[in-house]
């Protein structure tokens, strides 16, 4: 870690000081890279938080820290200088750069990898997408941002567990394979009207001519598990085609239909003890959460005056059972519809005796299509969306898992499928891309003087130091990531680290310069592909070696 290793014994100094000026309270300053008009590696405002408190100049503040910085972290900075009302602007040594050119060199694929986080047990539930039709673009956003956040978890040396939640019963069910057995019937040639509630999209269709040409006869077949199956399978398929994986699929029948020996359900079990703890009571006959307790609008139905239970019933028993297997957070992707369905599930937690910080969950906005420009529509007469394996067709994997982690979740997402599609510069996945493209090429062109060590000394101009910078922030920005639940950081940081490597290449000559200088920038230029190439892996986006 650069920024947030230095953070930490700042931290140290800083609350040193502040004892010695009879301050006890907490010092809550920011460590921040400057904007590129400041000629400084750091920058922060301590001196000025201090001052304030103190009422006294924070210019002053700022001197009496600069010295003892100086002397405390002789190693990592150079030099530090005061800016504006009190800022304190630090530099870093050329040797703490290059031990840190070092780690990667010698970690690889395994730098910024760390170790120590696994007791942390974590699952990242995302996608879950009904199993009544095919993936579309939205379910796509999701699966991209979960996916990646489960790898940057397990880089970062927690233990997690990405998980799909299979809504595999219920009414939907029915409808689905109902709405298969008419089609069937109807490409049998019988005149019969379909259902008002039907899935209408042209794939029952495709299921229903399946089952014709296998030869079945219709008593022969189940319906609803014949297209539970094959929309499964195909939901897998595209899923495996954009390189998400997941370590389980946890079906809604193991909690809702599979009974214990006394013929309950976990969902029986879980709202008979809601109602023994005074959580949840009857009312018109109906089984009511009393969600407004913890903060809900209102309270919400668990078991319909019927008998039936409610999607939220099933969710309940369901989060019980990830508590049950000793998860210590709970991490759920779910599109920016169900905000509403936040708080009754923050509610239902609680109940079950855990804290609000045990459930985390990131809310993520759909995706507009455009093409240069101008918008697609989403969706065709028959109510089909625009599905994943489409644009997966059309621009690639990497193409699209990349422009779907351009964004932070909570914000709109436009996707230019031309622009996608473009191999220049002007397509940001192409443009990372190329970066470990053109170190390969120079490694190819390169007679590897074996007998010469790199001397780190000789990278000593501007766009070398700023690439070395950039290179070593990968584990801070990857704990940004884990702070926010959020991969777009990492897609920025890429595309940051290309802007840096390009001015690089245009400013500093790899080969046919003296040896001793191609040896350093060669060995620079492999840390470069290291951190772009694993960059890349964590967004489940390919790192060619030739373009």
């Amino acid at each position: 870690m650069l920024k947030f290793n230095i953070e930490e014994k700042l931290k140290l100094i800083v609350t040193n000081f502040a004892k010695s000026k009879g301050l006890e309270e907490d010092i809550l300053f920011a460590v921040e890279i400057p904007p590129k008009n400041i000629n400084a590696d750091l920058s922060s405002n301590v001196a000025m938080l201090i001052a304030k408190k103190l009422k006294t100049n924070p210019r002053i503040i700022a001197q009496e820290l600069i010295d003892i910085i100086l002397t405390e972290l002789l190693k990592e900075i150079k030099s530090a200088d005061i800016a504006g009302a009190g800022f304190i602007n630090l530099n870093f040594t050329d040797t703490f750069l290059q031990e840190e050119l070092k780690k990667i060199l010698d970690k690889k694929e395994d730098y910024a990898k760390q170790q120590n986080n696994q007791k942390e047990k974590l699952m990242v539930e995302f996608v879950s997408a009904n199993p009544t039709g095919p993936l579309h673009i939205g379910h796509g956003r999701g699966a991209a941002i979960g996916d990646s956040l489960g790898r940057i978890l397990k880089h970062l040396g927690y233990n997690v567990v990405k998980e799909y939640y299979l809504n595999d019963v219920g009414n939907q069910m029915n409808v689905l394979g109902e709405s298969t057995k008419i089609r069937y019937r109807q490409l049998k040639g019988e005149d019969i009207p379909f259902l008002d509630d039907g899935y209408k999209g042209d794939y029952i269709k495709d299921i229903a001519r399946e089952l014709i040409n296998e030869g079945k006869k219709t008593e022969e077949i189940d319906f609803k598990e014949e297209a539970n199956t094959r929309i499964l399978n195909g939901i897998k398929d595209d899923l495996n085609l954009f390189a998400v994986t997941f370590d389980n699929w946890f079906s809604e029948s193991a909690i809702a239909v599979k009974k214990d020996n006394n013929n309950l359900t976990e969902v029986d079990k879980v709202c008979q003890f809601l109602k023994e703890k005074g959580f949840a009571y009857e009312q018109e006959g109906a089984l009511w959460l009393n969600s407004t307790k913890y903060g809900d609008d209102k309270d919400r139905v668990l078991k319909r005056s019927d008998g039936r239970y409610t999607y939220l019933a099933s969710d309940v028993a369901y989060h019980k059972n990830k508590y049950e297997r000793q998860f210590t957070k709970v991490i759920n992707l779910w599109g920016a519809d169900h905000h509403g369905y936040v708080a009754r599930i923050n509610a239902a937690i609680q109940m079950l005796g855990q804290t609000q910080d045990a459930l985390k969950v990131i809310l993520y906005q759909l995706v507009s299509l455009v093409r240069n420009g101008v918008p697609v529509a989403m969706s065709t007469r028959s109510g089909e969306f625009i599905t994943l394996k489409e644009v997966l067709d059309e621009v690639g994997t990497d193409a699209c898992r990349f422009f779907f982690l351009l964004r932070a979740p909570d914000s709109q997402l436009e996707f230019d499928l031309e622009l996608a599609k473009r191999q220049s510069s002007e397509n940001p996945v192409f443009y990372v891309q190329y970066v470990n493209a053109r170190c390969h090429s120079i490694f190819r062109d390169y007679k590897d003087e074996k007998d010469i060590a790199a001397d780190f000394n000789l990278l000593n101009s501007k766009e070398e130091r700023d690439l070395i910078k950039k290179l070593i922030l990968f584990e801070d920005i990857l704990i940004i990531c884990k702070k926010t639940m959020s991969p777009h950081h990492l897609t920025t940081y890429l595309m940051e680290t290309a802007d840096i490597y390009h001015r690089f290449y245009e400013k500093c000559r790899v080969l046919d310069v003296e040896k001793d200088l191609t040896k350093a920038r060669i060995e620079l230029l492999k840390a470069v592909s290291i951190v772009i190439t694993k960059g890349l892996d964590l967004l489940g986006v390919s790192a060619p070696n030739k373009m």
